[in-house]
């Protein structure tokens, strides 16, 4: 009897010996990977935000190190959008100082020179002519502005009503007639007699239409402007052509940014946020736009209402 009690107690001090170095194990592991975890969130607070916690599958800890993982990631992503958030305001404030600056200290310029005396009477009326002109532009600029702001922050509340984009195009089109004869440009327009019945904004697509017309006007050079409307199916299409010197592949991916120019294609004049407007307004509206460009021949701005459309490459204007 006594030799089975010794053989038990002998088994249960053995068992207990191998808890003990079990434990041990375990907790000597625990522990080194708790330092592990420690040190690399020490150096991650110093400022090495690259570092993860890489821990065996199998580890206690190892849901732990993922969810810190996750958080760090989290945490990486938040500071590049703040960076780029930044970025992109520095962006913004170097731009309207400088498209507000050169106007108006041309403008002033121009004053001071009238105000001074310097100048004869027939210069000084013209002085006086390029400083209203100048104004002017300067005023242009700033409501534009304001409605990209309007636009951007969603202050900007549309209100969309059924109407016939037939009349309302021929419309929006008269005053820029009289326009493309002044400047000697031969325009193409084309518009059916028939009702093309859309629900929305008229002021915002009076907008679209204008923006991308003066877009064309001001930067392209074009001998020849086409807008054209239609209907097909369920999807209504407008577009704005011209065969100016159109846009290059590498800015045409850019073109509706925001304070984007073209410096190679176009000339300098012009808010850079002309076309990030109409992008704006066709969105809120429910509709699409996209561009296709083929320099000196066919540069097409298409906008559709109803299922994405794909751009189809057009024939020479």
């Amino acid at each position: 009897m006594q030799k089975y009690i010794l053989i038990i107690i002998t088994t249960a001090l053995i068992l207990s010996l191998i808890l003990c170095l079990v434990l041990f194990v375990y907790i000597r592991r625990q522990n080194r990977e708790l330092n592990y975890i420690n040190g690399i969130l020490k150096e991650i607070n110093a400022g090495n935000r690259n570092r993860k916690i890489l821990l065996d599958s199998d580890s206690i800890l190892a849901d732990i190190g993922f969810g810190i993982n996750l958080l760090l990631q989290d945490s990486q992503d938040t500071i590049i959008a703040l960076q780029k958030a930044e970025e992109a305001e520095k962006a913004l404030m170097t731009s309207l100082s400088h498209d507000i600056r050169t106007p108006l200290t041309t403008l002033i310029g121009y004053l001071d020179a009238v105000h001074t005396g310097i100048t004869d009477a027939e210069t000084r009326e013209s002085y006086v002519e390029t400083a209203r002109q100048k104004a002017y532009a300067l005023k242009n600029y700033v409501d534009t502005l304001f409605d990209w702001f309007k636009l951007s922050s969603g202050e900007e509340i549309l209100e969309p009503l059924p109407c016939d984009m037939a009349e309302l195009t021929r419309n929006i089109l008269e005053d820029w007639i009289v326009i493309f004869e002044e400047k000697h440009i031969s325009y193409e327009i084309d518009i059916p007699e028939s009702l093309i019945e859309l629900t929305i904004d008229r002021k915002a697509y009076a907008r679209i239409l204008n923006n991308l017309i003066q877009n064309s006007l001001k930067h392209s050079q074009a001998a020849k402007i086409g807008i054209s409307l239609k209907k097909e199916k369920d999807v209504t299409e407008i577009s704005v052509s011209d065969n100016g010197v159109g846009i290059s592949p590498s800015d045409i991916k850019h073109i509706f940014e925001r304070f984007y120019k073209c410096d190679k294609s176009r000339t300098d004049r012009g808010s850079g946020i002309g076309l990030n407007i109409v992008q704006q307004l066709v969105i809120k509206s429910g509709g699409n736009i996209t561009v296709k460009s083929e320099p000196f021949v066919r540069t097409t701005f298409l906008i559709t209402f109803g299922p994405v459309h794909t751009l189809k490459p057009g024939p020479p204007l």
